[in-house]
């Protein structure tokens, strides 16, 4: 992938080379026989403490499949996911969501925010079922939104309102944090916000990141990029210059 005329800087590589993530001949397949979708056909990667990952990829090509089973939303229909030295298809439903509750931050496009409580509210509702949690306060400062945090869903704009969900999804201290087209209700400059909130969380606090995204010039803020085609990896590319957000051209 060529630089295509971006304006580089550097940004220390905030991940190890200690794996969080040992993903090998991960399958799912819907329907059966003629009705066979195999939205993920085989596909074997290793996910390092404290990295950025992008995933592209046109859709249908397995990006959700693959984070929705990384987060134990789903499960897949053969390989595995190795998370440290948990295997997740080994996992009954309990303990998948004793998984999620304790080690993963979910990020979706649409905020899915309780419009009858205040921004400090909804993030305070994940810290009552958290081990280890953040003050609520705190997970809003993380994000810039601490002098919105009495104030409604319906007193916020889009991306105040996403900002919150990512506050919501880190206050319980995730070592992972997934995003599933966090910007894609978003205009590029609200959306710009958005992810300098995202790469914070991951720099400062070194939570694991994964970002789908259908915008390619996101790919610069990563340490990897992953090409998902056709429900496998078609390609791994490695960012040694990072772009911060506020330098991405959209």
């Amino acid at each position: 992938m060529q630089n295509q005329g971006f304006r580089v800087k550097q940004i220390a590589m905030s991940r190890s080379q200690k794996k969080i993530f040992a993903i090998r001949e991960l399958t799912k397949i819907y329907g059966s026989g003629e009705t066979e979708v195999r939205a993920l056909d085989g596909v074997d990667v290793d996910i390092f403490e404290g990295e950025m990952l992008v995933l592209l990829g046109p859709s249908g090509s397995g990006k959700s499949t693959f984070l929705n089973i990384v987060g134990g939303i789903d499960q897949a229909s053969s390989g595995h996911v190795k998370f440290r030295q948990l295997n997740l298809a080994d996992l009954g439903q309990r303990q998948l969501t004793r998984y999620r509750r304790e080690n993963v931050g979910f990020v979706f496009q649409f905020y899915n925010l309780i419009p009858s409580l205040s921004a400090l509210e909804n993030v305070a509702l994940v810290t009552e079922v958290a081990k280890n949690p953040m003050k609520p306060m705190d997970a809003l400062e993380m994000v810039s939104l601490t002098d919105r945090a009495h104030h409604f869903p319906a007193e916020l704009s889009g991306g105040e309102q996403q900002r919150v969900a990512i506050a919501r999804a880190i206050a319980k201290r995730p070592d992972v944090l997934l995003c599933d087209e966090p910007t894609g209700a978003l205009d590029s400059a609200t959306g710009i916000i958005v992810l300098s909130a995202i790469s914070r969380i991951n720099e400062e606090l070194g939570t694991t990141t994964a970002i789908i995204t259908h915008n390619a010039s996101i790919r610069r803020i990563a340490n990897r990029v992953v090409y998902f085609h056709d429900g496998r990896i078609a390609e791994i590319v490695e960012n040694a210059d990072r772009l911060r957000p506020e330098d991405v051209s959209w």
